[in-house]
């Protein structure tokens, strides 16, 4: 599989340690062997006393996290080391002895349960992952967008002309902008945004404005 994302999480029992920790991993002088096995620079982010390095296969991980172990054991430092690996259909990290979805069905059975379990928790949160914000070129326009949207089940709040149209997951804003595209007046601009995003690799605010002409 292409494009894989794995991390060792590295939580630390006194939050102190964690920029020395940090700073000692980045400036780690590593024999040829080590580095041929990490497959590159490792990249390493700290939030507190959790640190996670990221690596590119399970190999790289792997040595990432004997490394990150020798280093806890040289600075008489005590804590927990986790392997995970992120899982593109159900959008979060997950152990590393899990297996992923080989089969399309698999996955599809997997991004229907995450779906499903983001549009739950939102429900009950009043809050989506995700939204479509969608800028109609007036006023008019944008209430009545509104309650074709809300007809259709949509979870849709209006200000003024400005729309926000949650969604639980990326593929479901896509889907949304999608149809918005088709239906919307001309003028209307609509942008595709993420409010909580679980990949912690990226920030991400917004993407893809699309204007109507």
């Amino acid at each position: 599989m292409t494009n894989e994302e794995w991390r060792v999480e590295v939580d630390l029992d006194d939050e102190k340690h964690g920029f020395t920790l940090a700073e000692r991993i980045r400036a780690l002088d590593l024999d040829e062997e080590a580095r041929k096995r990490l497959g590159g620079a490792l990249t390493v982010t700290r939030d507190g006393p959790h640190m996670f390095l990221y690596a590119t296969s399970e190999e790289a991980v792997r040595e990432a996290e004997r490394v990150a172990g020798e280093l806890l054991e040289a600075e008489d430092l005590s804590g927990n080391l986790r392997l995970t690996r992120w899982h593109p259909d159900a959008e979060e990290w997950i152990d590393a002895s899990v297996p992923l979805p080989q089969t399309e069905e698999q996955r599809e059975a997997e991004r229907r349960r995450h779906e499903e379990a983001e549009t739950a928790e939102a429900a009950q949160e009043g809050a989506w992952d995700y939204e479509v914000h969608v800028d109609p070129p007036g006023h008019r326009e944008a209430v009545e967008l509104e309650e074709r949207l809300k007809a259709e089940g949509l979870p849709v709040s209006r200000r003024w002309k400005h729309l926000r149209v949650g969604a639980p997951t990326d593929e479901r804003a896509e889907e949304i902008a999608a149809r918005l595209r088709s239906i919307a007046p001309e003028g209307t601009e609509v942008t595709i945004g993420a409010t909580a995003l679980q990949h912690p690799a990226f920030v991400f605010f917004g993407r893809a404005l699309d204007r109507f002409r």
